[in-house]
């Protein structure tokens, strides 16, 4: 049992297989909400049900119109992974619950580099009263994010004068 994988990488095994679903033409994400060591919901990139998918359709806009990583989200047909899955969960499984969240870019299949979540989907992680997320970097290493920090840290009055 020496080569037992830790409960982390166990998780986000899970958290990378769901990404399967995912229909994104640039990057996929796929999350998990694990609360008291059982899967409470689980979630992937994919536009609002009954919309067609970029997959199907053969494009994404963004793409289309170059718009940079983390930018115009408001473009995107898709629903992010952890916002589907927060929308899977009541909230009373996902207090003190754990995210655990892992992206491929879809051109090469490699993780996102330097993955996290979105501005928005960070405000419904804070709201469901999911304690951390946690983020792979690689196959084995990962990033651990207690969710307090984007409390603490809020980039939202980032510029705003007087605050």
């Amino acid at each position: 049992m020496g080569n037992r994988v830790d409960k982390h990488n166990y998780y986000l095994d899970i958290a990378e297989t769901v990404i399967e679903r995912g229909t994104c033409l640039r990057r996929n994400f796929g999350a998990i909400i694990v609360k008291n060591d059982e899967i409470v919901s689980t979630g992937y990139t994919g536009a609002p049900r009954g919309r067609a998918n970029c997959s199907s359709i053969g494009v994404c806009i963004r793409s289309k119109l170059n718009v940079p990583r983390g930018e115009r989200y408001e473009l995107c047909r898709s629903v992010h992974a952890e916002a589907n899955c927060i929308i899977s969960a009541s909230r009373q499984e996902m207090i003190d619950a754990t995210l655990y969240l892992v992206g491929k870019e879809q051109e090469t299949g490699e993780l996102v580099a330097n993955a996290s979540s979105c501005s928005m989907c960070k405000r419904m992680i804070i709201n469901a009263g999911i304690k951390e997320v946690i983020i792979r970097n690689t196959p084995t290493d990962y990033t651990v994010v207690p969710v307090r920090d984007w409390v603490e840290n809020d980039e939202s009055l980032d510029g705003v004068r007087g605050y």
